[in-house]
């Protein structure tokens, strides 16, 4: 991308492409239902980010809400704080891309609040399982499950797009292209 530049057609899209794709994991981390889910038979438990499940005897699976505990309305708040700000940012790099001359500064800024966002989705990630194993009775063997891993990786992705959009700017001669080229022949 760098050779190229950001004004290279098919590299210019890439980086508000994976902030996008970041927003879609935190969707599936905020709606899924498998943030725990028993892992041999039988199936008797299942959570999700906003409420725990227990299969009584009948079958029927039983419900309530983390919201009444404390530590669940912690976690979910500093998630969907970190996730809000993971939308911002999408909306602020596609403006920032969309801009024919790019501000570099404006950039460095989207990569900060990356920082900040991924804070906020690790602490919620993080009061979750903690919380949860200590505070709700576990019946069998159960592991933290499929929805639980998209909110790891949209909080992986704030990381390494924070990076990459704060380092972004280092390069802003070569991207523009106001670089001379190097030559390392000389004449006799």
């Amino acid at each position: 991308m760098v050779k190229y530049g950001l004004d290279y057609t098919r590299c210019r899209w890439i980086l508000p492409l994976l902030l996008g794709i970041g927003v879609i994991f935190g969707i599936i981390a905020l709606a899924g239902r498998g943030w725990l889910e028993s892992q041999t038979l039988p199936y008797v438990q299942r959570a999700s980010l906003w409420e725990s499940c227990r299969r009584a005897a009948g079958g029927e699976w039983m419900c309530e809400s983390l919201m009444s505990y404390a530590w669940g309305r912690a976690a979910a708040a500093t998630y969907l704080v970190g996730f809000i700000l993971l939308v911002i940012c999408f909306a602020l790099a596609i403006i920032a891309f969309a801009i024919d001359t790019l501000r570099f500064n404006f950039i460095r800024g989207i990569g900060g609040l990356l920082f900040v966002a991924a804070v906020f989705s690790i602490m919620g990630l993080v009061i979750y399982p903690v919380k949860f194993s200590t505070e709700i009775e576990m019946t069998g063997i159960n592991m933290f499950s499929w929805a639980y891993g998209f909110g790891w990786t949209t909080a992986i992705m704030e990381i390494c797009l924070g990076f990459f959009f704060c380092c972004l700017p280092n390069y802003e001669d070569q991207i523009l292209g106001n670089v001379k080229p190097t030559y390392f022949y000389s004449s006799p």
